[in-house]
């Protein structure tokens, strides 16, 4: 299979051989650009397909929240396709995989519901999945049901045969896509995903193009997301319960600063979420342990993993695993300095599997904040279509649902 660097020079080649006039500096790399992303295909993204014939962590579109969080939760998965297998109401029949939901938009919705209904877990003893099984109204809404608050993820699936300049392009485009699903040509089942942390994986590879390094090499106070996206931030001495309710209205990293030094001592994301089932006192305290305690507590326990566990993800790691190795140390926050370049963010990034580092100043005090879309959106060449506007399977499972899909946007039906 033709690597990256090898398509791109094929490129180069090819331009470097073709008569005419030239065209101006600023066109040629971005047509450049634009031709080496697209010649670049979805196959050869990092972790894109799964060796395994169910790549996928699979829930029912009648199932359950508690059996949705249960099943990828016990399946170490950050995400699952909704599937299914019957005839639609409207007399056609519907994609068997036709939505994908993520672990922490759900987690966050049950956490919200549960903090409505329970001041005290009516077990000391009790935890997440347990307490949800106390109120069959959180427990038991259908996953179908969940469309029309919007916690599915939009799905707009790319094919084996698409390129990575399609998967940007969505990625820039949709501001709340995540995961691209690959679909199979014949059946369209999902047979593997693309992340925003492997599209800048392989961008990396080609680091030394000239092309990728024009933007790359720019420090980050030269882009216009160093000064206008603003951080969200906690204190340390608020309740995880608060952080935890900020981070299911932001749905992105949380900044944890110092009240008296306004300093950066750590973060949460919804990477982070796992951890609220896997210690059940975290659960249950939540309303009393402070974000610095969490901070200090997830230190610790990574300490004690990184003794024995101290290597980037594994080659063939399922990409979309709730527990990765390599992943950035929970509570840590990846930082940059402003003077940093775009490509030293980009590496801090795939190597934590974080979704957003934070700039900040030498005294550590929070200046903004780069996300991995911000970072994909820079590559976008101008010249980039916009009218994409794929999924044809989420729409059929919204029309059950009561929704509908226009121009990209998930409008509930009146």
């Amino acid at each position: 299979m033709e690597t990256a660097r090898e398509a791109a020079a094929s490129i180069v080649a090819a331009g470097s051989r073709g008569g005419g006039v030239p065209a101006p500096a600023g066109e040629y790399w971005s047509e450049a650009l634009k031709s080496f992303l697209d010649h670049i295909p979805i196959s050869s993204v990092p972790g894109a397909l799964q060796p395994t014939a169910s790549p996928a962590v699979e829930i029912k579109l009648e199932g359950s929240v508690l059996d949705a969080i249960d099943t990828m939760y016990g399946g170490n998965a950050a995400g699952a396709v909704i599937i299914d297998e019957v005839q639609s109401s409207f007399g056609k029949y519907v994609d068997r995989d036709i939505g994908f939901v993520e672990f922490s938009s759900i987690v966050l919705w049950a956490l919200e519901e549960l903090g409505k209904v329970e001041h005290e877990p009516k077990d000391s003893n009790s935890d997440f999945l347990s307490s949800l099984k106390q109120y069959p109204q959180i427990a038991e809404t259908k996953i179908a049901w969940l469309a029309k608050l919007f916690l599915w993820e939009p799905f707009f699936p790319v094919r084996t045969h698409d390129t990575l300049f399609h998967a940007m392009l969505l990625f820039s485009k949709h501001h709340r896509l995540n995961v691209v699903p690959i679909v199979e040509l014949m059946n369209s089942n999902v047979i593997g995903f693309v992340t925003q942390n492997a599209v800048m994986e392989l961008l990396l590879q080609s680091s030394g193009l000239e092309w990728l390094d024009k933007i790359a090499d720019r420090q980050l106070s030269e882009f216009r997301f160093s000064s206008v996206r603003k951080p969200v931030l906690v204190y340390s001495d608020q309740t995880l319960a608060h952080g935890l309710h900020v981070l299911s209205k932001e749905k992105m990293g949380i900044a944890v600063i110092d009240r008296k030094t306004s300093c950066l001592i750590g973060s949460i994301q919804c990477s982070d979420l796992y951890l609220v089932l896997d210690d059940s006192s975290l659960f249950r305290k939540r309303t009393r342990v402070s974000m610095e305690e969490f901070i200090n507590l997830n230190k610790k326990n990574d300490d004690k993993h990184n003794n024995t566990e101290n290597s980037p993800a594994c080659e063939g790691q399922n990409i979309l695993a709730l527990r990765n190795t390599g992943q950035r140390r929970m509570g840590l926050p990846i930082t940059n300095l402003k003077s940093d370049t775009l490509k030293q963010a980009m590496e801090k990034l795939t190597a934590s599997r974080s979704s957003c580092s934070f700039i900040v100043d030498e005294q550590g005090h929070i200046e903004g904040v780069v996300t991995t879309r911000d970072i994909i959106s820079v590559f976008s060449p101008p010249c980039m279509d916009s009218s994409i506007d794929g999924g044809t399977f989420f729409s059929a499972a919204l029309e059950q649902a009561g929704c509908r899909v226009e121009n990209g946007q998930m409008i509930q039906n009146s």
